[in-house]
This record gives C-alpha cells, sequence and structure tokens, in this order.
C-alpha cells in the first residue's frame, strides 16, 4: 500500500457520537497517515453536544465535523476509501454499500453513550470510555506496519485489534 495517506471511514447508523469520536481520534493521532472520516446509515443530521464538550476538552480537533450519510463516500466521484470500520452494532449488521476501491473493512464494536440515561456527569462518563475505548483502538492501528500488510493481514490486524481485550480503566 506504500507511503501514502490512508482514508479511513468509521460507520455508525446516527453518525453523532461513536463515528465522530473515531474520526477526530484518527485525525489527532494518525500524525499525516490516515485521514479519517465518518457517516452514518441513518444519520441524525447532528453531533451530540457531549461529544464535542468532550472533545473540545482533550483539545482534539473538531472542524468540520458533521453528520452526514454514508452515501457520500459510495458515489463514484467520492474520495478513496481504503479502510471502512464499523463501531456500532446496528451499522455492523447493516448491507453497506459497494464502496469504490474495495477498502479492507471491519468492526469494532463500542457500547452506544448517547444510549446512557442518568445524569449529566454519568452520561459523559459513557462518552469518555467510549472515547477512551475507541482510542486505544486507533493508537493500535496507527502502530500497525501498514506498509509491509498485504490485505488479509491488514483485515486480520484490524479484527485484533477490536478482539483485544480493554485495559482495566475500560472496562
Amino acid at each position: 500500500m506504500g507511503g501514502k495517506t490512508r482514508n479511513v471511514l468509521f460507520l455508525c447508523t446516527a453518525n453523532s457520537a461513536r463515528s465522530i469520536l473515531a474520526e477526530s481520534l484518527l485525525n489527532h493521532w494518525g500524525q499525516g497517515r490516515f485521514r479519517a472520516y465518518s457517516a452514518g446509515s441513518f444519520p441524525s443530521g447532528t453531533v451530540n453536544p457531549l461529544a464535542l464538550q468532550l472533545l473540545v476538552q482533550l483539545d482534539l480537533p473538531t472542524d468540520g465535523l458533521r453528520s452526514k450519510s454514508w452515501d457520500e463516500f459510495a458515489r463514484p466521484e467520492a474520495q478513496l476509501i481504503d479502510f471502512v470500520i464499523t463501531v456500532c452494532d446496528n451499522a455492523a449488521g447493516e448491507t453497506c454499500p459497494v464502496w469504490p476501491g474495495q477498502p479492507v473493512t471491519a468492526h469494532w464494536g463500542i457500547p452506544d453513550p448517547a444510549a446512557v440515561a442518568g445524569t449529566e456527569a454519568q452520561r459523559m462518563g459513557a462518552f469518555r470510555q467510549a472515547l477512551h475505548s475507541l482510542e486505544r483502538r486507533i493508537k493500535a492501528l496507527v502502530a500497525l506496519p501498514i506498509e509491509s500488510l498485504d490485505r488479509p493481514a491488514l483485515r486480520q490486524a484490524l479484527a485484533a485489534i477490536a478482539q483485544s481485550p480493554p485495559p482495566a480503566a475500560d472496562r
């Protein structure tokens, strides 16, 4: 796959929380080796305010974050995507579009922090937990020797990242 910037599309149903967090995190940690995007199968049209609040608190990138349909990335003229990673269980079970360029796909299921009820502190705690789980996986992705792995090895490495146990703080 050479030394080019890899485009990664994170998918979730509403594209309002988990996929948005993943987009921001990879754009931060990817250091020019990766460019992240996010989209949803049924986008809510808005980014969850707690997701944005958390990203701002942690000084992570928020420019250009918006809830959008995965259709934007399935068009023939769309940016070619190297990896498509679903981050919620609903999107993993849906029939995805045929992506131009046949990207490597993976599923990294993360519990939906937007579904947590309770006080604002409890809800923000769920967002922090989702962010930390995603960050651990994204750091593992960034550490992969992408240039030396073929497609089957990349698919296997992405699946292994999803299966690795989280640190005790994530549980």
